[in-house]
C-alpha cells in the first residue's frame, strides 16, 4: 500500500465503527448486562442483538487503528512518532479522567453526594478510564509496536513477507490467519477471564492487540489489501456460515449443551466462535470497503476531523442523560429512540460549539491545529 495515499475507506470504516460504539452503548441500559445506569426493564431480543455486533465492533476499531499507524509512522522517525501518540493520546487521557469521566461516576454514585461539586471535591479518589480504556490501550500497542514497524519496513523481514505474500494470494489466505486469533483467545481466557480492558488483562488485551498487529501489517503490505478485494466474496460466505454457528451455539439449550460438553470446553467454543465472527466479519468488510467506500466526500471529511472528540464525549453524555431518562415509564423503544436522539444532538453541539472552533480544547481532544 502506497501509505502517502489517503485511503477513504478506511476513514469511512473508522467513523462507522465509532458510531456502532455509540449505538451499543446507547443500548446498553436496556440490554439486561451490567453498565453505569440501569433500566427497570430489559429486552431480551435487544441483548440478542447486540451480542454479534460485540464481536467486531471493537477489533474493527483496532485494525483501523493498526493501519493508521503505518500511516503516521509513515510520515515521521520513530522519536517524532512517540511524541505525536503523546499529544495525540495521552492528552486527551489525562483530561478524559479529569474531566469528561467524572460525571459517569458521580451518575453512578449520586445519592452518595449533594452535589456534583461535592463529589468532585474527592475526585482523586475516583480517577477512573471508563470507556477511555480504548485510548489508553492504542497508545501502550502504538509504542510496543513501535520495533514491529521497524523491523517491517526493513530488509531482515524480506523472508517473512515473501512468505506472507504467497500465503495470503491464496482464496483461503487471509482467513486462515484466525487461527492464531482463535488459540490465543482460548488459552488467554483460561489464566486472565475477567472481561474489563484493562491492559495487564492480556485475554483483552493479545485479542485486540493480533488485530491492532493485523492492521499494521495489512497497510503494509499491497498484496494482502488486494486478496481482502480479490477474495472478498469467499470471505463474505465464511462470516455468512460463522454467524450461523454462532448463533446456533448461543441459542443452545444449556442442559443439550451439558451433555456433551463440560463447562470449560463449552466456554472454549464460544471463544473460538466469537474470535471466529470478528476475523471473518472484518476481513469481509475490509473487502468490500474498497469497492463502496474508496472515495472522497466533504460529508467523510466533516466526520472523521470530529470522530475522535465524539467518542471521548459520547459515553458521558449518554449517562448523564439516560439517567434522568431511565426514571420515565415510557417504554423501552421510546427511551432508546429519545436516549439516541438527544444524545446525538447534545454530543455534535459540545463538539461544533465548544471544541471545534477554540484552539486549546482541540489540543485536549486531540485535534489536529485549525488551519
Amino acid at each position: 500500500m502506497n501509505t502517502t495515499k489517503r485511503r477513504y475507506d478506511l476513514d469511512w470504516w473508522r467513523v462507522i465503527s465509532i458510531f456502532l460504539v455509540f449505538l451499543h452503548h446507547i443500548g446498553m441500559p436496556f440490554n439486561g448486562d451490567d453498565f453505569h445506569i440501569m433500566n427497570t426493564e430489559s429486552s431480551k431480543l435487544l441483548d440478542d442483538i447486540m451480542v454479534f455486533f460485540e464481536q467486531f465492533r471493537l477489533p474493527l476499531l483496532f485494525i483501523i487503528s493498526g493501519t493508521g499507524t503505518i500511516f503516521a509512522f509513515s510520515k515521521r522517525n520513530w522519536i517524532q512518532f512517540t511524541k505525536e501518540r503523546t499529544i495525540r493520546l495521552i492528552v486527551p487521557l489525562i483530561f478524559g479522567v479529569l474531566v469528561i469521566v467524572p460525571p459517569q461516576t458521580y451518575i453512578e454514585n449520586i445519592g452518595s453526594y449533594s452535589s456534583f461539586i461535592d463529589f468532585y471535591k474527592n475526585i482523586l479518589e475516583h480517577l477512573e478510564v471508563n470507556h477511555l480504556w480504548f485510548i489508553e490501550n492504542l497508545f501502550y500497542l502504538s509504542i510496543g509496536c513501535i520495533p514491529i514497524i521497524i523491523w517491517i519496513k526493513s530488509s531482515y523481514a524480506k523472508s517473512f513477507k515473501t512468505l506472507l505474500d504467497v500465503f495470503c494470494a491464496k482464496p483461503l489466505g487471509i482467513f486462515l490467519l484466525v487461527l492464531p486469533l482463535i488459540i490465543i483467545k482460548i488459552v488467554t481466557k483460561h489464566y486472565f477471564p475477567e472481561d474489563d480492558k484493562s491492559i495487564t488483562n492480556l485475554s483483552s488485551t493479545l485479542f485486540y492487540g493480533y488485530f491492532f498487529l493485523a492492521g499494521i501489517i495489512i497497510a503494509s503490505r499491497p498484496t494482502l489489501w488486494d486478496s481482502l478485494k480479490k477474495y472478498r466474496k469467499y470471505n463474505a460466505f465464511i462470516a455468512l456460515i460463522a454467524t450461523l454457528l454462532f448463533y446456533i451455539y448461543y441459542f443452545l439449550p444449556n442442559h443439550i449443551a451439558a451433555t456433551y460438553w463440560d463447562i470449560s470446553t463449552r466456554w472454549d467454543i464460544w471463544y473460538g466462535l466469537t474470535a471466529l465472527v470478528g476475523w471473518t466479519i472484518i476481513i469481509t468488510m475490509l473487502g468490500y470497503g474498497q469497492i463502496w467506500l474508496h472515495k472522497p466526500s466533504t460529508l467523510l471529511n466533516t466526520l472523521n476531523k470530529g470522530i475522535y472528540p465524539f467518542y471521548i464525549l459520547h459515553q458521558t453524555v449518554i449517562i448523564v442523560i439516560g439517567y434522568y431518562i431511565l426514571q420515565e415509564s415510557w417504554s423501552i423503544s421510546i427511551k432508546l429512540l429519545i436516549l439516541a436522539i438527544t444524545s446525538f444532538i447534545i454530543i455534535i453541539s459540545v463538539y461544533k460549539f465548544l471544541v471545534y472552533p477554540f484552539r486549546i480544547p482541540r489540543f485536549l481532544f486531540g485535534m489536529k491545529k485549525n488551519k
